[in-house]
């Protein structure tokens, strides 16, 4: 489950004055009948709206393998990015002249020779003298400058977010009384008084006698200069693209950590820009006074993207920003907190603010502890160096129409103890050879891994029958790897309880089968943003937090499958589309199935047993997709799923109580259908909001209400027969049904079902009706919680 932490809802902590809500329920019902003449204006009570927006926002499937399609930039209609105006745009950029008392320009806190940074912990504006670390005497700002490489692909700008886009962001900067206090009426008078910038500006927007010199074009011309600043040819974006030499060893394992479940780096530095479009609170503490000497903002407070909007959930939530030329842009974080990547990594294994002081109850549940030894540190380190492309990094100007200095070369503060890789040209990718497909074929005592490094587009892997101690990365696309049965003897992976992945893909048409995999710490097999991801035949156990897992994805088929001994969902698919999950046995995991902000999904003809949670289909909040709609779940059996929680404690996961067959959280549209549900001791199907589950007043990113889900035609029984959690505590007991009130217009028609409440809305009550039963029980639910 990928989510801030919040508590189950079937584990929420006892609330004071709570009470006999079943009976009110019973006498609601018994009054209903009253309601009819208020009917029609009840049913017009102004509802708040849940139309999340639509679409993946991540992970958009590009030419395949670690190949990803870079995302549109942000352009404006009336700003298209031409010569001229990237020409003006340059000159503007290093010149001085946008400041109150010309003596700074962006690139004095945008430096190209500092990853366009400063190399500064807090940067500082009116009144500095000098450049970097250096300069002294001026205000303060209270964060560091961001990098502007590939700032073109930013959701929106700044460390909080903002600004929509460049444009916006440039004049911030320019006329704010504490970095450049320029007065815009001012700027334009010194602009239209120099010759040649009155030629450019005119010839960049069609003006005539200096008409084009205003404060909007010289923000648009920075923003097309910005929007130039591009890097996508490092040496992991040669090796991507096929060289398979533009990265050593030591770095290629350090992708491979990047990948895993370990470490979980790639869930928000995800290809190809290595950023997030959202705002994660991971508990970077405050600056101390005395930790590097040096001058501090008047005032510390920082609340990040909470001082802009989104109120509590997101205090101390800043944006994800890209990794790319990281190697630069020292020290680290919006308070340049860390001086080294190596202090970062270590932040992140030591499992970020929880662990270092910090009390967040909204930190990001991605951020847990992992280890690391020493040498793995370096490796993820080396990698990380390994994303640095200045291949589009501009000259400093010899000179600006002003006539004022510009900014003189730096050098970069280091970012680790390792040294920078070597920036080969982009035609060593002609050194890896070309062939057509072929089959091969890997026997025991032979590393499987060792021939996926010589595979080409379209390869086949057969395992003969062994025991294979490997992590496997795959990193082409169109491979099959198939498991090989000799006398009824199949091949099998094993982590030795010391290895963290199995299997780790980016790629299209992934298939694997007929395969036992088992005792890997982290994760059994994750394929990240790939288009047609195949799993069949596998038996998968002891696998850490996941068995199969595939994120970002288009077209997922999970068949013929039985997982056991799962930390968290045995079968995962999240933030995916087009999804089928058939004819597979989960049984002793913490969660059988779960579908998480996905569209489009079938789940039919699972046998799900003595898990906590036999299947979760859920829409939650904080993940790179924001829809969760569109599910058929038919003909499973999901019977008595009452084992003991075994998940993480301090995670989402390890709130489930046992006995949940099955749990329906703010997903819409879900059909529910030909399913026998038995024996589960909390309930047998719940539909619930995400009100339920997070603190009062929470605010979400996606449409919190579960919508147009429609439960019928199951075979229930002997459900809820002994509930925990928020079930218990309402006296829901014996629930086949139960619901929380959340969505008007869901539809349950399972005659003689045990229900809570006692009466669910049918799909022969006509609209208005459910609308004023759904406004009614929803204010008792609310007074009673």
């Amino acid at each position: 489950m990928n989510d801030n932490q919040a508590p189950s809802v079937t584990n929420l902590p006892a609330r004071a004055g709570r009470g006999p809500v079943r009976k009110l329920l019973i006498l609601l019902l018994a009054f209903f009948g009253l309601f009819s003449s208020a009917v029609v204006a009840i049913g017009q009570w102004p509802e708040k709206p849940d139309i999340p927006p639509a679409g993946l926002t991540n992970g958009a499937p590009g030419s395949g393998g670690l190949r990803r399609q870079f995302p549109d930039p942000k352009l404006r209609p009336d700003n298209p990015t031409t010569e001229e105006r990237v020409a003006l745009g340059r000159l503007l950029f290093f010149d001085p002249v946008l400041s109150g008392d010309n003596t700074q320009s962006c690139a004095t806190c945008h430096h190209p020779d500092m990853g366009f940074s400063d190399g500064r912990h807090f940067s500082m504006g009116k009144g500095g003298q000098g450049l970097g670390p250096e300069r002294k005497g001026g205000e303060v700002i209270k964060r560091g400058a961001p990098t502007i490489w590939n700032s073109a692909y930013n959701f929106r700008q700044f460390w909080d977010g903002r600004a929509a886009d460049l444009e916006e962001q440039a004049k911030f900067p320019i006329t704010s009384e504490v970095e450049m206090n320029q007065n815009p009426e001012e700027l334009v008078k010194e602009l239209k008084a120099i010759p040649a910038y009155v030629n450019l500006f005119d010839e960049a927007f069609d003006g005539s006698n200096g008409s084009a010199v205003t404060v909007d074009n010289a923000v648009k011309a920075l923003a097309a200069f910005e929007r130039t600043l591009l890097s996508y040819n490092s040496p992991f974006d040669r090796y991507a693209a096929g060289d398979n030499h533009a990265l050593t060893p030591q770095q290629k394992h350090g992708l491979t950590l990047f990948r895993s479940l370990k470490t979980r780096c790639f869930e928000c530095h995800g290809f190809p820009t290595f950023a997030n479009p959202d705002f994660k609170v991971i508990g970077v503490p405050p600056m101390p006074p005395s930790l590097f000497n040096i001058e501090l903002p008047k005032d510390m407070t920082d609340l990040g993207r909470a001082e802009i909007e989104g109120g509590e959930p997101y205090k101390h939530a800043f944006k994800v920003p890209t990794l790319r030329n990281i190697a630069l842009t020292a020290p680290y974080m919006h308070n340049g907190r860390f001086q080294t990547l190596n202090e970062v990594v270590d932040f992140y294994a030591s499992g970020g603010g929880a662990n270092n002081g910090m009390k967040l109850p909204n930190l990001d549940d991605k951020i847990r502890r992992f280890k690391l030894t020493r040498q793995e540190r370096d490796d993820l380190v080396a990698f990380l160096l390994a994303l640095t492309d200045e291949s589009k990094k501009p000259a400093l100007p010899e000179s600006v129409p002003s006539g004022l200095p510009v900014v003189g070369p730096m050098k970069p503060q280091p970012a680790s103890t390792l040294p920078m890789p070597v920036i080969a040209s982009a035609e060593t990718a002609a050194r890896t050879p070309r062939r057509e497909p072929t089959t091969w074929r890997i026997r025991a005592g032979q590393s499987i891994q060792a021939a996926l490094d010589q595979s080409v587009v379209g390869d086949t892997f057969e395992i003969y029958p062994g025991t294979y101690h490997e992590t496997l990365l795959v990193d082409y696309d169109n491979i099959t790897i198939r498991g090989v049965t000799e006398n009824g003897q199949l091949p099998v992976l094993d982590g030795r309880n010391a290895l963290t992945d199995a299997v780790i893909t980016s790629s299209h048409n992934f298939t694997i089968e007929n395969l036992i995999i088992k005792d890997y710490v982290n994760n059994g097999i994750t394929v990240h943003g790939g288009v047609n991801a195949t799993f069949r035949k596998l038996t998968v156990s002891n696998t850490g937090l996941y068995g199969v897992y595939p994120v970002e994805c288009s077209g997922v088929l999970v068949e013929d499958c039985t997982l056991t001994a799962i930390k968290d969902a045995a079968i995962y698919v999240g933030q995916s589309r087009d999804i089928i999950v058939r004819n597979n046995e989960c049984h002793n995991n913490v969660a059988g199935i779960e579908i998480e902000n996905c569209v489009n999904s079938v789940v039919e003809n699972n046998f799900l047993h003595d898990n906590t949670a036999g299947m979760l289909v859920f829409l939650l909040p904080n993940n790179p997709s924001k829809v969760g709609s569109d599910h058929k779940v038919r003909n499973n059996r999901i019977l008595n799923n009452n084992h003991a929680n075994f998940g993480d404690p301090t995670a989402i996961v390890g709130k489930l109580i046992p006995g949940t067959g099955l749990l329906i959280m703010a997903a819409d549209r879900t059909e529910v259908t030909a399913n026998e549900i038995r024996g589960n001791d909390s309930f047998g199907i719940a539909v619930v909001g995400l009100a339920v589950a997070f603190p009062k007043g929470r605010t979400f990113d996606v449409g919190a209400i579960p919508e147009q889900n429609h439960i019928h035609g199951n075979t229930l029984a002997d459900n809820g027969r002994n509930p925990g959690g928020l079930v218990k505590e309402i006296g829901a007991q014996n629930a086949d049904l139960f619901w929380d009130g959340s969505g008007w217009n869901n539809v349950f028609d399972q005659p003689g079902a045990k229900t809570f409440p006692t009466v669910l809305p049918g799909k022969s009550w006509p609209d208005v009706a459910r609308r004023a039963y759904t406004r009614v029980f929803g204010w008792i639910r609310d007074k009673m919680l």
